[in-house]
């Protein structure tokens, strides 16, 4: 398997994944220099109770211990939604190579819109950023799931 777009439409399907739990539908694949996947996840704050558990650091977290390593060079994040600042923290301590969103995120996007987290100079680190892969589709997921919890709670 390999290209940006096969690989977003996995975290797409991650996406949906956390929409049938209640979580915001937002999914993360890391994949390894080699072109192999390490890890996949979607958010799981609302299932955990767990204000963390963000697709990219879930994935991440499991990326690493499937390397053996916290570091995770060479790799590349695929997610669904611009991180946050807390998710793109994550991905600059764990050093990724390469890092694929589909959609921006205008309130809480760090890596574009709100901050330049991962392209910074000042930072330790810094990764390759390419945005806009599969966007129409993430967004049409985040807008079905929104849509649906206004029309719950309008009854």
């Amino acid at each position: 398997m390999g290209g940006d777009e096969a690989w977003m439409r996995i975290a797409l399907e991650e996406a949906r994944r956390a929409a049938e739990h209640g979580d915001v539908p937002v999914g993360a694949v890391v994949v390894s220099g080699q072109g192999a996947e390490l890890a996949r996840s979607h958010n799981r704050r609302e299932i955990l109770a767990d204000p963390t558990a963000h697709a990219e650091i879930l994935a991440l977290r499991e990326a690493a211990r499937v390397e053996g390593h916290w570091r995770l060079e060479k790799t590349t994040v695929y997610v669904t939604l611009e991180p946050c600042a807390m998710c793109a923290g994550a991905m600059v301590n764990a050093r990724i190579g390469r890092l694929v969103y589909a959609a921006s995120d205008p309130k809480a996007g760090a890596v574009d819109s709100l901050f330049g987290v991962g392209l910074d100079a000042r930072l330790n680190h810094r990764f390759e950023v390419a945005s806009g892969v599969l966007g129409n589709a993430a967004v049409a997921e985040l807008r079905g799931f929104f849509a649906k919890l206004r029309a719950a709670g309008e009854k």
